[in-house]
Formats: structure tokens, sequence, C-alpha cells
């Protein structure tokens, strides 16, 4: 049986799926944008600015085309507590995300709903856990403090394209448990296609150079990661790759083959891609905010050590506030998308079954509602006094929320904690000034220009 035969079987189209759904969102505020593209276009150019105009003209619930769908565009945290908590199962992850990423991430977790979700994320669990994220901790330091160490002798550093090399060796070591240069240099490139097609707009192999380089870079991860699985599974290996392969619950049931290959190649993206879109964002808001940059040193010097050790990540508590604060202007993930599987309402609308839905962290997390001086950095709003992201359970959601919330949040805080507590203590920098960051934010939040520093060692 096929991959898309095996999914269809696990997953079969939700009731209303084949709706006209043009003709099913007519009563809903909006329009369907430019012919072809519909709002495709203006959403990946600031998905921001456009959820900021949606919500101004039509309010929090209202209809628009992109991403090649008619979609439901829900602007509120109401919205997201009812389409992420998802009490009742009313909305498919799976047959949201798939027709957007099903040919790149098969799938992975995040394209997995219900039983056969609780059952994939309670076999991974284990390697996410305090053991296993210890041991994850100590492979990655001496990556951080070789690169660190390289970013202080260049006083001037594109800092994306620096950082974006450290995770992926990061995820190298601590997902594939590679050792072998030319191996991580090949992973790495097709590993880096595979995350880039997942931005393709022309998604036909033939004429879309960028997605047929994915697809490529993914046949390789496929050949790649089976041809090491038996060896894993016999191992003793503290990577995840070698936890997922020899992973078993409590009645005995393991990973198959195929979804151990599903499960790495979506993880590295899941933990690579937005651990580096934070990264960035937090070294820039520090470089703009000299104060805050200070704060950290004091805090990291006054933790001691010259890396963080595990149990000591809860001492970096104002690099988590930071971190949050990152999160709440930048959400790594701008939108997150279902598909109904039976009628709701929200906001005096009746929506049917087969609904399209798109919730957006980047509006709600900025929205005045519940943000005071939204537009401003400010991490103190996330202290414990304060607690701005209190006010709503779901204003706050750039690691979703519900049965779906991301199993490796705890992976990235201890990964932006361990990079952060040596960049503080061994590095300034400043960016020009007057310089504002060219944000790119769909699909990943990232600077257009590499986001240019100054640096100097301490």
């Amino acid at each position: 049986m096929t991959q898309s035969a095996r999914e269809e079987a696990l997953y079969p189209p939700p009731p209303g799926a084949a709706t006209d759904m043009h003709r099913a969102l007519r009563h809903l505020p909006g329009s369907r944008g430019w012919p072809v593209f519909g709002h495709s276009l203006d959403f990946l150019r600031d998905p921001l600015t456009f959820t900021q105009r949606q919500h101004a003209r039509f309010g929090p619930v209202s209809r628009v085309n992109f991403l090649f769908r008619d979609r439901a565009c829900l602007l509120s945290a109401d919205a997201n507590e009812l389409v992420l908590r998802d009490r009742d199962g009313t909305f498919s992850a799976h047959h949201g995300w798939t027709p957007i990423l099903g040919d790149l991430f098969p799938m992975g977790l995040m394209l997995r709903d219900g039983r056969d979700h609780k059952q994939h994320r309670r076999l991974m669990q284990p390697a996410f856990k305090g053991e296993a994220l210890a041991g994850y901790l100590r492979r990655m330091q001496p990556h951080i403090e070789t690169a660190v160490a390289a970013w202080g002798q260049q006083p001037d550093l594109r800092f994306y394209p620096a950082v974006k090399r450290l995770t992926l060796g990061i995820a190298a070591d601590c997902f594939l448990g590679l050792e072998l240069q030319s191996e991580i240099d090949r992973v790495n490139e097709a590993f880096t296609d595979v995350v880039e097609a997942s931005s393709a707009t022309v998604r036909v192999p033939v004429i879309g150079r960028l997605y047929a380089r994915g697809l490529r870079g993914r046949a390789y991860l496929e050949h790649f990661i089976r041809e090491r699985i038996a060896v894993r599974r016999a191992g003793d290996g503290d990577d995840l790759f070698s936890h997922l392969c020899r992973a078993t619950d409590e009645d005995g049931r393991s990973y198959s083959d195929e979804d151990i290959v599903n499960h790495v190649i979506f993880l590295m993206m899941a933990a690579h891609d937005t651990t580096t879109s934070a990264l960035t964002t937090i070294v820039y808001a520090l470089a703009a905010h000299p104060e805050w940059q200070t704060r950290l040193r004091d805090d990291a010097e006054r933790i001691g050590s010259d890396t963080l050790a595990h149990d000591a990540l809860d001492e970096a508590a104002l690099t988590g506030m930071v971190l949050r604060e990152a999160l709440r202007l930048y959400p790594p993930l701008t939108t997150i998308v279902r598909q109904a599987t039976r009628d709701f309402s929200l906001h005096g609308y009746d929506l049917p079954a087969g609904t399209s839905v798109s919730v957006f962290p980047i509006f709600t997390q900025r929205d005045p509602a519940w943000w005071t001086d939204p537009e401003c950095f400010d991490p103190e709003r996330f202290d414990a006094e304060r607690a701005e992201h209190r006010r709503h359970p779901f204003a706050w959601v750039p690691f979703g929320g519900g049965a779906h919330m991301c199993l490796g949040l705890h992976f990235a805080e201890m990964q932006v904690k361990a990079v952060m507590h040596v960049m503080a203590r061994q590095l300034e920098w400043r960016v020009a000034p007057d310089y504002t960051m060219p944000y790119q934010l769909a699909p990943i939040a990232k600077p257009r220009d590499g986001l240019p520093l100054r640096v100097r060692n301490r």
C-alpha cells in the first residue's frame, strides 16, 4: 500500500470536504482576492499587515482564499481556543496541513489526529523528557561554544545564516547522531532544500524548481534514514533518531520504519527552523535594546558557569521571558490551519463541515485587547506580577495548544537558553543606528538581509 493510500485509509475525507466552499462561505464578509492566487501573495508578503487589515475591515470571522483554498479567517483569542483546544474533535490537523505540507512532511506528528496522534505522541514523549533532554544539551554545548567563539572573531556578522549553520549542526548531532562532516553537509543540504520547498508557491515539479529540489531532498533523507534504522534499533545511542527506533509503549507497540522516517524528518524541521527564527529575533531585539543585553549578561554571570547545565535551566528565567516576548512579536508559525469535520459556530456565524479554517498567532499576539502597548518589546509583560499572557489562555500560542501543543517546546527553550547564555557572557553586539530588520514573516519569520551585526568579544 502506498503512503497516500495508507493516509486515506486512516484519514478518510471529512463530511463536507467535497462541498463548494466558495458558495458555502458566501455568507461571511470578505472576498476571494485576486484571480488564481487569491490572498496568497498578500499573506506571504506580510501576514501581520494582512490579518490586521482583514480584522479592521471584516471583524473576527471572514472569508479569504490563500494557499489555493477558500478558508474561514478566524482572528480572535476565542477562535484560537475553539480550534486549538478542540474539545470534541471538530478540527482536523491532518486535513488542514496535508495540502500544504503533505508531500514534504507526510504524517509528521503535526499532521495526525485523534487516537492515532495520541499513540504516536505517547511513543515519542520519552525522547523529550528530562534524561533525554540533558543528553541533547551535552551534545549541543561544544557546537555552541565553537560557534560563539567564531562569531567573536567576525566584527561584521550576518547573524541569521551563522545561527542557521549552528542549529543545523546541532540537529545533525542531537537528532541524527552524525559525526562525519561529509554526511552532515549532505544531510543539511537536503534538509535545507526540503524546508525551503515548503514555502514554494508553484508546486508542480516540472516548472517549480524550488519544489522539485525539495522533493529530491526528501527522497535523499528517506533513503539515508531508512538504511540506518536496523543499526539504531540494535544500538544504545542517545540521539533522537535512536530513541525513536527503540521506542515502545506499555502494550509493546513501536514505530514502523515508515513512521521513523516521517517523524525524524518532520522533527528536524520543527526544531531547527523555529529555533533559528527565535534566536534571530532575540538577538535583534537585544541589539536594539542594549539595556536588556546587559540584564541577560548580568544574569548569566550570576549563574556563573561558562555553559548552562541542565539543572541550571530554571535559573535562566530572564532569558525565558525574553524568548517569550520574541515569540509573541514574531511567532515562527504565523498561521495554524485545520479543516472542520462537523458544523460549528463562532462569533455569531455558522460554518459548515468541510470548512478550511485558519487562526493567526501573528494577529492575536499583538491584539491590544490582551497586550499593553503590543508593538513594544517588553519581556517583563511575562513576569509573574504582570503575566499579560494569562489574560486569555489562548492569546499567546506560538507553540499551538491543546492535544497538538508542540512536543519539542522544552527542547527549543533549552537550546535558546544555552546559546544565549554563552553569547551573553562572551559577546557584545549592536546594529547600525536607525536600523530596522526587514522581516519575512511567512512561512517562518526570518530577516531578508540576514541581520547584519557589529560584534566584539567582551
